[in-house]
């Protein structure tokens, strides 16, 4: 039963087949095999791609087999087309095209696995990548808010200033009405004098003014502080939206760039493997010597082909017998009397009706 199965997975005629010897019937079962592991082989491959793609195990799974026999149908049809003969080359030229098909089968069967062996590999470059991101993620996103927060600050910074100005100016009144009380600067008269008051009062006002500018300072510097710390969240929450995106960073094409980030050598050679197995059966069709399904294969094309040119000819040649006969029935009735002088008849009432018809058409126009 098993060999059965993998004579119809080799694509070869069921009745030729029975009739050759075991031997024969065991090499073809052999390549029957040979395609049906390697459809395996692109299911397995397929469904993990596409689990990569979709996320979802049952949808892998059945475009996984729907891949797989999509395979298993191109595999079946390469090998059933390739037929001996007895020039090398000519089977060669026959194989070439069907080679090249192998190689692009083989790529795409071989990549997802490549994907599924060297997954941790894959995970750490994925991993190096997103944290790089990360970073210039942050970076860009910082570029947004921090002029407009270092504007701010210099805003505050500004106001900061102007109150130390203030204190400073109010400071330097200070000493110079208590210099002047004691007598050290101004008019250099010890006690309370009209200057003194004069230079108090001013004192005073400034010290007023500081007050006011601190409170009023004080207001400003903390609704801007209250709009920095807006900046900052507004900027954190940026953040966060925009991480879930770098942390979904490996799809498919995520992680086929990741793994041509690694040693090709490796990977080269996994290739080379799935390519062994996809052109095997080729391979083994072209090295096997003529056999005995050939030659019977061989001999029923030929007599089929035979028969369909007999055909093709008898019934050109009954085409150009009925065409010589019709042409010598034609030829015989044109020369009949009796036909022409009937012909002649019929085409003279016809004249004659479409001269009655004309007349009558002219008097209606009158």
């Amino acid at each position: 039963m098993l060999k059965n199965f993998f004579l119809v997975c080799s694509g070869v005629d069921k009745n030729l087949i029975n009739e050759c010897s075991n031997g024969e019937q065991n090499k073809y079962a052999g390549i029957g095999a040979t395609v049906f592991f390697t459809a395996i082989m692109a299911t397995i491959a397929g469904s993990y791609a596409l689990f990569t793609v979709f996320d979802n195990l049952f949808a892998a799974i059945f475009f996984g087999l729907i891949w797989g026999l999509l395979i298993f149908n191109l595999d079946r049809f390469i090998v059933s087309t390739i037929k001996k003969s007895d020039s090398k080359l000519k089977e060669l030229l026959q194989a070439a095209p069907r080679i090249v098909l192998a190689i692009i089968i083989a790529v795409v069967i071989s990549k997802p696995l490549e994907l599924k062996l060297f997954e941790k590999e894959i995970n750490q470059v994925l991993l190096t990548k997103k944290n790089q991101m990360t970073l210039d993620n942050k970076t860009q996103i910082a570029q947004q808010f921090t002029p407009e927060i270092s504007k701010i600050n210099s805003e505050i910074e500004v106001l900061k200033q102007e109150v130390i100005g203030k204190e400073n100016e109010t400071n330097t009144l200070y000493e110079t009405y208590i210099a002047e009380a004691e007598g050290t600067k101004g008019t250099k008269k010890l006690g309370k004098g009209p200057v003194y008051e004069e230079k108090r009062a001013k004192h005073d006002a400034s010290l007023l003014a500081l007050n006011q500018l601190k409170k009023e300072t004080q207001e400003t510097i903390k609704e801007k502080e209250t709009a920095i710390a807006v900046l900052v969240e507004n900027q954190k929450l940026a953040e966060t939206k925009s991480q879930p995106i770098i942390a979904n960073f490996d799809g498919l094409m995520a992680r086929i760039n990741a793994l041509g980030e690694l040693p090709w050598l490796t990977s080269f050679f996994i290739f080379l493997l799935f390519l062994a197995i996809e052109t095997s059966p080729i391979i083994a069709k072209l090295l096997a010597p003529k056999g005995e399904y050939d030659f019977k294969l061989e001999e029923k094309l030929s007599a089929v082909k035979t028969w369909a040119t007999q055909q093709m000819q008898q019934r050109e040649q009954m085409l150009q017998a009925d065409i010589a006969i019709d042409n010598k029935v034609y030829k015989d009735i044109t020369a009949d009397d009796d036909l022409y002088n009937y012909k002649q008849k019929m085409a003279r009432e016809l004249m004659k009706l479409q001269a009655d018809s004309f007349y009558k058409k002219q008097q209606k126009m009158l």
